[in-house]
C-alpha cells in the first residue's frame, strides 16, 4: 500500500474541449496536466468523457437526427489502450502526477463512458465504465460492470471515483466508502441543463464528503458560446446546453477547500490535510463504528460482464465448467 503524505494538493479542471479535432482536446488535456504540475499538484480530476468531448449532441438531438455526430464519436473515440492513453501516461510520469481522465472508450462495436485513473508512475491504475448511463446518454454508451467498482493504492492515497448520476446510486458509492476510499474523484459534463443541475451537485459530492469520510475532487466540463451554436442553432435548445458547472473541491467535513468555479474556464486548487479523514471518522465510520453489517450489507458482484465464456476442455470435479474470459482491450 502506498503510503499517504500528510498533504496532498490537487486540481480540479474545468475547461472546453476540441469538438472538431480530437488531437485538440488532448493537447488542452497534455497542456492542463503541465500548468498544474508547476503549481505542485499531485492529483488533477478532469470532466466527465472530456476525450474527446461529452456526446452533448445526443442530450438536445432526437434520435433520428443523431447518426452522424454519433458515427463521429466512434470514429474519434479513445481505445485502451492506445495513443491517447500512452501521451497521458508519458505526461503523468514525466511530472509525477495523478490523473484521472475521463474518455468515451471505443470497444469494437460499442462506446462507454470510462475513467481513467493513472498513477504518478504512468501507470494505468484503473479502467471503469459507468455502470448505468443516464436517460439520454443510454443511446450513446453501454453499460459497464461491477469489475470497475474499484479504490485503488496510488501514490497519494486510496482513491476511488464515480461519473455524474452514479453518486445518486447509493449502493455504488457505498462500494467505495467500504474500500476506505480517501480520495474521490466525482466528474460530471458541465454546460447542461441549467443552474439547477450545479445546485443538486453541489448537495450531492458534499454529501459524500460527509458520509465517506474522505475528500472530492469534483470537475465539470465548460462550453463556449461558438460551441453551443454549434452543437445546435435552435436558442431554445442552446439554453440547455448552459450552466450546470461546479467545478470543486470537498474536505470530509463538507466544507469547500476553495471558491467553486460555476463559469468559464480554470483551475480549482487545494491542499487535502489528510489527517481531517481521521477527525471526520472518529465521529462517523459509514463502514466502521457506525456500520450494523450484521442487519444492513452490500453485495457486489465485481466479475467483469463478458459475452462469451469457454468451457474447459478437461474440467475436474473442483474447477468450474466455464472460464470467464477477460474483455478486449482490458487494461
Amino acid at each position: 500500500m502506498a503510503s499517504t503524505p500528510r498533504t496532498v494538493r490537487a486540481a480540479a479542471v474545468q475547461i472546453a474541449p476540441d469538438l472538431e479535432r480530437p488531437e485538440g482536446t488532448l493537447e488542452r488535456v497534455c497542456g492542463a496536466i503541465d500548468e498544474a504540475a508547476a503549481k505542485g499538484v499531485q492529483i488533477m480530476v478532469f470532466p466527465e468523457t472530456f476525450m474527446p468531448y461529452y456526446p452533448y449532441f445526443s442530450f438536445v438531438l432526437p434520435p433520428v437526427l443523431q447518426g452522424a455526430p454519433h458515427l463521429k464519436l466512434y470514429e474519434q473515440a479513445v481505445v485502451v489502450p492506445g495513443p491517447v492513453t500512452a501521451a497521458v501516461a508519458e505526461r503523468a510520469r514525466a511530472h509525477g502526477i495523478v490523473v484521472v481522465l475521463g474518455v468515451n472508450e471505443r470497444d469494437f462495436g460499442s462506446l462507454y463512458n470510462t475513467q481513467l485513473i493513472f498513477d504518478a508512475d504512468g501507470s494505468l491504475a484503473l479502467k471503469r465504465r459507468k455502470i448505468t448511463p443516464t436517460y439520454h446518454e443510454r443511446m450513446v454508451w453501454g453499460m459497464g460492470d461491477g469489475a470497475g467498482l474499484k479504490v485503488v493504492d496510488t501514490a497519494v492515497g486510496r482513491v476511488g471515483a464515480l461519473a455524474c448520476w452514479e453518486h445518486y446510486n447509493p449502493l455504488a458509492r457505498y462500494s467505495l466508502m467500504a474500500q476506505h476510499e480517501e480520495i474521490h474523484c466525482a466528474q460530471f459534463p458541465g454546460s447542461l441543463v441549467g443552474p439547477i443541475f450545479a445546485e443538486q451537485m453541489e448537495v450531492t459530492i458534499r454529501h459524500h464528503a460527509l458520509e465517506s469520510g474522505c475528500f472530492v475532487i469534483n470537475a465539470t466540463g465548460w462550453l463556449t458560446d461558438a460551441q453551443i451554436q454549434s452543437i445546435t442553432p435552435d436558442a431554445g435548445l442552446q439554453k440547455a446546453l448552459r450552466g450546470g458547472c461546479h467545478t470543486a473541491i470537498i474536505s470530509p467535513e463538507g466544507k469547500h477547500l476553495a471558491p467553486p468555479l460555476t463559469e468559464g474556464e480554470g483551475m480549482v486548487i487545494a491542499d487535502l490535510d489528510m489527517a481531517l479523514i481521521t477527525k471526520r471518522k472518529r465521529m462517523m465510520d459509514s463502514v466502521g463504528h457506525y456500520a450494523r453489517p450484521e442487519l444492513l450489507g452490500l453485495v457486489l458482484n465485481d466479475r467483469p460482464a463478458t459475452p462469451m465464456q469457454r468451457m474447459a476442455a478437461t474440467p475436474s470435479t473442483s474447477e468450474s465448467l466455464y472460464e470467464p474470459q477477460p474483455p478486449a482491450h482490458e487494461s
